[in-house]
Order: C-alpha cells, then sequence, then structure tokens
C-alpha cells in the first residue's frame, strides 16, 4: 500500500471545513494512519515549500500555512497520492472539477484548502517532515476486503 501527506490548510481550517475534507478522503477508500493539529512554524515552511524559494510568491505562500493551524494526515491505500490528487481537484479551484474538494470548496489558488504530495517519492520527504516513524499506525480494517481486491 501506498502513503501520502495531506495538509489541510488555514483557510479550511478557518472555514472549519476539517471534516468535510477528510470525510471525502475517507468515502475515497483511504485509510488515515496518522492525524494530528500543528502549528507549522517559518523555518518548517521554508523547508516544505523550498522547490519555490525563488519564485515570487514564496513569501506570501510562508505567511499563509504558518497564518493558522493545519491538520496533518499520513492516508494509505492502493495508488493513494494519485487518488488524494484526484480527490483534490486543480491546484487552480477555478480549473478544478465539480465534486472535487478544491471545486467544491475553494475559489482562489491562494486559499485552495489542502495540499497532498506529487509523487510516492516526495510523499515519503513530506511525510518523514511532518511525522516521525511512531506516529505511523499499521493496522488492518475489516472494511478493506470491500474497498480492494486482494
Amino acid at each position: 500500500m501506498e502513503r501520502t501527506l495531506v495538509l489541510i490548510k488555514p483557510d479550511a481550517v478557518q472555514r472549519g471545513l476539517i471534516g468535510q475534507v477528510i470525510t471525502r478522503l475517507e468515502y475515497r477508500g483511504l485509510k488515515i494512519v496518522a492525524l494530528k493539529i500543528i502549528r507549522i512554524s517559518e523555518e518548517l515552511a521554508e523547508e516544505h515549500y523550498a522547490a519555490h524559494t525563488d519564485k515570487p510568491f514564496f513569501k506570501g505562500l510562508v505567511s499563509f500555512i504558518t497564518s493558522s493551524p493545519v491538520v496533518a494526515l499520513v492516508l494509505e491505500g492502493k495508488g493513494a497520492v494519485g487518488l488524494v490528487r484526484r480527490t483534490m481537484g486543480a491546484t487552480d479551484p477555478s480549473q478544478a472539477d465539480l465534486g472535487s474538494i478544491r471545486g467544491d470548496f475553494a475559489q482562489d489558488m491562494g486559499r485552495n484548502i489542502i495540499h497532498g504530495s506529487d509523487s510516492p517519492e516526495s510523499a515519503r520527504e513530506e511525510i518523514s517532515r511532518f511525522f516521525s516513524d511512531g506516529d505511523l499506525l499499521d493496522y488492518d480494517r475489516d472494511l478493506d476486503g470491500w474497498i480492494i481486491e486482494s
């Protein structure tokens, strides 16, 4: 099974959408193996968004993600990275399909509700940035056989 990181961003937290976002991801059959609410430090934000350091929106990105708590989750499932990305919708909410998280809850790219890892490699790196190995749980769910054919 593949694992991926999801951050429910400050705009979703402030708007009371945490439950809605988690529900959508669980309805897809993804299993939560770690979850916490945190306040991201400026240093952690700069590390997380290091690929955008030279871009004009970098400072605003760091300022936004550190402005309020976020909910960090690790989700597990068959093809979890791609499944989460399709469930989130396009990065620009104006291009996101209705029925996706961003298509239903966001209007602006700078306030787009959710972050999800973009590849299995970045998922491993991002998970280790926000969670220790001891935070990640391995457990069986009786319903998994009804979600994934073995």
